[in-house]
């Protein structure tokens, strides 16, 4: 039986790059190569397609050439340069390994719909939905779930620190991981937070601190047929959460510890698992997501933000909670696959 073509687009111009080239990797390992054929597509950080060996470390100085995802239905897949012509290669699915701006905003998710290829995770106005915070939070309200309370800046816009309750946090609306994101203790240092976070995104959150623990589910399904992993709880010695900020993450955090399955009652990690697929529906999510969100110590459940394409690395938290379900990084992967496939869970 012949292997189904998967093209496996990684990298990216985000800030997420050297995140996503570490995903790949770890999809990369855990991948079925007799089910399944790879095509390997980076994106370099200026943007530069290229059909390559593999996401290695140093993949740009491989053996690389010049690719486009065509939006050609009649091509469905890859035009590589190859000796000044274009040689296409027809795909039967895409695996974004992307993360942040340009990969888990819609603008991927767009350009393979033109394409025709099937692909997974959510679609465009899902990706672009979750990847907007506030926006998020105006749909998640909507719906019943609790979101923090939360103000938006976006121009030139000033806001009077005077009319805030601290402490806040300040991220940019639409970025990924905690690029940009500020605790903000004291009126007068709302400002440079602000500025901190407009280096990231032109729309600037600023939401209020929620006393409670931060957990997070993995989803991985289609309406109504979803699998929750298992609940994580970040466990803090001091400061605030930052994901994917430390200079050697698979060493472990200097502030934080994921704790897998979360060490919370049982009836709270039901509620957690239920509200974050009340979100993954509200959202119009498919395919995986990662739902973050704050557990009161009165049980509320309040979103904190929803991640379409979460990050696959070794030390991620997405396989950790699936892999504590029962579901290997191997298996999520062939399940998605076949989810963009068929739309259905085997």
């Amino acid at each position: 039986m012949a292997r189904l073509k998967v093209g496996i687009v990684f990298g990216g111009s985000s800030e997420e790059h050297a995140v996503s080239v570490k995903s790949a990797q770890e999809v990369a390992r855990n991948l079925d190569t007799e089910k399944y054929q790879p095509f390997f597509v980076g994106i370099t950080k200026d943007g530069a397609w290229r059909l390559c060996d593999g996401p290695g470390q140093d993949w740009e100085n491989g053996d690389c050439r010049p690719v486009v995802l065509s939006p050609d239905r009649s091509v469905h897949g890859l035009l590589v340069l190859e000796q000044g012509r274009y040689q296409s290669v027809r795909l039967d699915v895409v695996l974004p390994v992307l993360h942040g701006t340009l990969g888990e905003d819609g603008a991927t998710q767009g350009l393979l719909e033109l394409s025709g290829i099937p692909y997974v995770g959510c679609d465009v106005l899902s990706s672009a939905l979750c990847m907007d915070k506030s926006l998020a939070y105006v749909v998640a309200r909507s719906a019943g779930i609790a979101t923090p309370d939360f103000w938006t800046v976006t121009g030139d816009e000033t806001i009077d620190p005077g009319r805030l309750t601290y402490p806040v946090f300040v991220k940019p609306a639409r970025s990924g991981s905690s690029f940009g994101v500020s605790k903000v203790c004291r009126p007068e240092d709302l400002a440079t937070a602000v500025e901190s976070a407009r280096r990231y995104d032109t729309k600037v959150l600023i939401e209020a601190a929620v006393v409670g623990s931060e957990v997070g589910c993995a989803i991985l399904g289609n309406d109504p047929d979803l699998i929750v992993g298992e609940v994580d709880r970040i466990a803090l010695s001091h400061g605030f959460f930052r994901i994917h900020q430390e200079e050697q993450p698979e060493n472990g955090s200097e502030n934080s510890t994921p704790v897998v399955p979360a060490d919370i009652p049982t009836e709270k990690r039901s509620l957690v698992q239920e509200t974050a697929k009340a979100v993954y529906r509200a959202l119009g999510c498919r395919g995986l997501s990662r739902v973050d969100m704050f557990l009161k110590e009165d049980g509320e459940v309040v979103l904190n933000e929803v991640n379409t394409l979460p990050g696959m690395t070794s030390y991620s938290r997405y396989p950790r909670m699936m892999a504590a379900a029962g579901l290997p990084l191997s298996e999520v992967i062939d399940r998605t696959l076949s989810l963009a496939l068929t739309g259905k869970l085997r």
